[in-house]
């Protein structure tokens, strides 16, 4: 969404979760990670900098001092507490759609991260969801009359924040908002952005 919002051109390669030798030329394991020319970056906040910073005369995604360090605060905010709450309804999810060689790994990752195996994390309980829904609640808040958080358009704080939801519509059916929300209805414009870029990956119509 980054790239999209900065005009630059790019391509993207698919990495499974054990395809750690893809990306050993960025000398650490986790994707996200941008090649550009000799440059490595890898962690969506610092490719965010990196693109910022670096390609100055494309759209800013933070606009200005002030907004980039509002953007740094959602970023961490999305880290700890939204990715936290949404992942505990949907982690289990992932398992039908990993690759055979994916399972065993992502399963003894996430047990060691959690002291559970995902289907015993992903019980659904009243008060996951009730943890979940507090955290839309800040976002719906968050939007009041504007149509992103960034006002009129969108900037990295709505891209940073759509990405935890584009992963759950990615990997599972469970219906994490309902259509009259209006977090919904921007998650809704969020899809359509750079003609339906987010919308044309595979996702559940949920």
């Amino acid at each position: 969404m980054a790239l999209e919002h900065k005009g630059l051109p790019y391509k993207t390669v698919p990495v499974r979760f054990t395809d750690k030798d893809v990306i050993a030329f960025s000398g650490q394991e986790r994707v996200p990670v941008i090649r550009d020319g000799d440059t490595v970056v890898s962690d969506s906040w610092a490719i965010a900098e990196y693109l910022e910073r670096q390609y100055p005369s494309g759209e800013s995604l933070f606009g200005g001092a002030i907004g980039h360090g509002l953007a740094r605060f959602l970023n961490s905010w999305t880290d700890r507490a939204l990715h936290l709450a949404l992942i505990k309804l949907v982690i289990a999810d992932i398992l039908a759609h990993v690759d055979d060689a994916d399972q065993e790994y992502f399963i003894e990752s996430r047990s060691a991260n959690f002291g559970k195996s995902p289907n015993e994390v992903q019980t659904r309980s009243e008060a996951d969801l009730r943890t979940f829904s507090h955290a839309v609640s800040t976002i719906k808040a968050a939007l009041n009359t504007d149509d992103f958080l960034g006002g009129d358009a969108p900037a990295y704080g709505d891209y940073i924040l759509f990405g935890a939801f584009a992963w759950a519509r990615a990997i599972s059916e469970f219906s994490l908002l309902k259509a009259n929300d209006p977090v919904h209805a921007w998650r809704e414009r969020m899809l359509d952005l750079f003609d339906g870029m987010p919308r044309s990956t595979v996702g559940y119509d949920v």
